[in-house]
């Protein structure tokens, strides 16, 4: 390559060759170049992307094959075949090449393999659900991971100190605080794989996996505060630095959080000019939100809450931007780098735990863990929601604490910190990984085999699989009024109160800001029924054995010219009795009066929230006296076309 390189650069070669032949002496003979070959292997040149993708399809024909049985899925969760597909896969690679040849890489998993995941939990997850719940939601991420963490860490060296931990394992108060700090923090990758497949209601759900989320900045401050202490010595150890890592906890938390939505503004408001460039919106939301991600990684902060926060802050204004096509590829792409992820992980997981070089057992430390780790998350549960139920409008009840404490499950989190350990400042390290491989197996497969038949027992609230219609929307957002307004009356600023300001807000200055104005005007939807009803009764035309001629002989005698239709109300237009479909729906000007944009405004006055919508079948054949009666398809012919105003 240096001697092809070299003359393109206007470079002698003299210097190349001295220097790539010393022994040639001056005299001799040079070997004449080989000549032509018809064939070369280049292993080497592609061995990484080649590995990489290989991987990728023997993961994603693993999946296919446990999905062709119906038994088999619906008993044992996806993640634990994965991992046990991968111890497989490690025992082959072991006795072939004598060695373990593949291992999750902690740089690997937190720069490519956990972005995607939790962009896509943050970009979908019902934000109003999150928010209602954030307390609870807080309290289990922060005082629950803090909890979990120092009881666990002192337990186990209370152990050590009563002899029921070997000798040989090395370790002292610093070093189990640093182990439980690592251990206690529920994983979102092993949370979503398991929780997703029991389909436990949106509340359990919501609080169980937002506190794997909102963990990781509590996990990443403990781990690097202990890790700290335990290169710094405990005799060195100073007043002053306690006080900083309480101090980092809400640097890192916070700072993190600050830019995810730094970079979810940023988003917004860069699709906002993407008009004309439409096939460039989905690159730009992973780039801007992996960017987000790895901003945080580089100044020490929480990369996964900045990359949720951003695809929390993003997703309403992204949506409404940029166009239907470019948001079914956002979708599907983001849920295809999620899985392939998630399914690499599993696999690299069970592959890893093969290499019983970097770790060594001891059965007292284990099943310590065990113990303390599934104890003092039940105790810490039960303690927490005791105190928000005094202030929950919907207590948690016992059955709730059940599944919410036999579903903090660890991953392939805690593993890559343990993996990331020196081993000349923690001696124990070895231990430490064998414990949590055995703690990630136990909560991944033996309580995500046993978790869903423990939901069918307990009779928990499965979740509801249907969207909700106008009336429940109508009746929430009116009590989401009434219950602001109750809050200004009585001068008691609540959750109700800052929400309803912030929807002002949002709607005065954020979404002008950051939505082109064709999304967020006021639109005509009595006019978007009548031109969907129109297609329906065209497909149903058709279907029906009709022959579309031209378009202006199945325009309806009633319908008006387009000279005309400006001068026409929606009320009018609605009004005209006639059969059949108006196929040719371009003589309906887009230009409404006055009157129109009247009968709009007081459309969306009353879909706010002031009147019991009243169901009305409709049919083309009725006159309609007013043009905010309810509009609905016929229940025989399309039911699947109700609309509710």
């Amino acid at each position: 390559m240096l001697r092809v390189a070299l003359p393109l650069l206007g470079l002698p070669l003299t210097g190349t060759a001295a220097t790539e032949e010393p022994n040639q002496e001056p005299g001799s003979p040079r070997e004449p170049p080989p000549g032509l070959a018809l064939f070369r292997w280049q292993w080497h040149e592609v061995e990484a992307p080649y590995l990489v993708a290989l991987w990728i399809l023997v993961a994603s024909l693993a999946k296919i094959v446990f999905h062709l049985s119906r038994k088999v899925t619906s008993l044992v969760p996806e993640s634990c075949l994965l991992i046990l597909l991968g111890l497989v896969l490690g025992g082959i690679v072991l006795a072939v090449a004598k060695k373990a040849e593949y291992q999750l890489e902690p740089g690997t998993f937190f720069l490519f393999l956990l972005p995607p995941i939790v962009l896509d939990s943050g970009y979908f997850m019902p934000s109003r659900l999150f928010f209602d719940n954030l307390g609870a939601i807080l309290t289990y991420a922060v005082v629950g991971t803090l909890w979990n963490a120092f009881t666990t860490g002192a337990a186990l060296w209370g152990l050590q100190q009563a002899g029921l931990v070997a000798p040989r394992v090395q370790a002292g108060l610093l070093d189990f605080l640093l182990f439980g700090s690592l251990i206690s923090a529920v994983d979102p990758v092993a949370v979503l794989a398991v929780f997703e497949e029991v389909h436990v209601n949106e509340t359990l759900f919501i609080i169980v996996f937002g506190e794997s989320l909102l963990n990781d900045a509590v996990t990443v401050v403990l781990y690097k505060v202990c890790n700290s202490f335990v290169e710094m010595g405990s005799a060195n150890v100073q007043a002053t630095d306690y006080l900083k890592g309480v101090a980092s906890l809400f640097v890192v938390s916070l700072g993190g959080a600050a830019v995810g939505l730094v970079f979810a503004f940023l988003l917004a408001l860069t699709t906002r000019f993407t008009k004309r460039v439409r096939i460039i919106e989905p690159l730009l939301v992973f780039l801007l939100a992996y960017a987000a991600y790895l901003t945080a990684e580089m100044a020490s902060l929480s990369a996964i809450l900045a990359v949720t926060m951003c695809g929390l802050g993003c997703k309403k204004y992204v949506e409404a931007n940029i166009s239907h096509k470019s948001r079914t590829a956002v979708k599907y792409t983001m849920k295809t780098l999620a899985s392939c992820a998630e399914t690499v992980i599993f696999m690299l997981l069970g592959i890893s735990a093969v290499d019983s070089s970097k770790w060594a057992w001891d059965s007292g430390l284990v099943l310590g863990t065990l113990f303390f780790i599934l104890f003092f998350r039940a105790l810490g549960v039960v303690l927490q929601t005791w105190v928000l139920n005094q202030f929950r409008l919907a207590p948690l009840d016992k059955i709730d604490q059940v599944v919410m404490s036999y579903g903090g499950l660890r991953g392939a989190v805690a593993f890559a910190l343990v993996i990331l350990l020196d081993r000349t400042k923690v001696p124990a390290k070895d231990y430490f990984v064998a414990t949590t491989i055995v703690v990630v197996f136990f909560t991944v497969i033996v309580q995500g085999l046993t978790i869903k038949p423990l939901v069918k027992w307990l009779k928990v609230k499965r979740r509801e699989h249907h969207k909700p219609t106008l009336n429940e929307e109508l009746h929430e957002h009116t009590f989401d009024h009434i219950l602001a307004a109750v809050e200004d009356v009585v001068g008691h600023h609540g959750y109700h109160y800052w929400r309803d300001r912030w929807e002002q807000f949002d709607k005065k200055y954020l979404s002008q800001l950051l939505m082109r104005r064709s999304a967020y005007r006021i639109r005509d939807q009595i006019w978007d029924v009548y031109y969907r009803l129109n297609i329906r009764d065209a497909i149903s035309f058709v279907d029906q054995g009709g022959h579309v001629l031209s378009s202006a002989g199945l325009t309806l005698p009633s319908m008006p010219s387009r000279n005309s239709v400006a001068e026409t109300s929606v009320t009018n237009l609605l009004r005209e009795s006639g059969s059949g479909a108006c196929l040719d729906l371009q003589v309906i000007d887009t230009v409404r009066s006055g009157r129109d944009r009247e009968d709009a405004v007081m459309h969306h006055l009353l879909c706010g929230g002031l009147y019991k919508p009243r169901r009305r079948a409709f049919c083309p054949q009725t006159s309609i006296s007013s043009p905010w009666r309810i509009f609905s398809g016929h229940k025989k012919r399309d039911p699947e076309w109700k609309v509710l105003f």
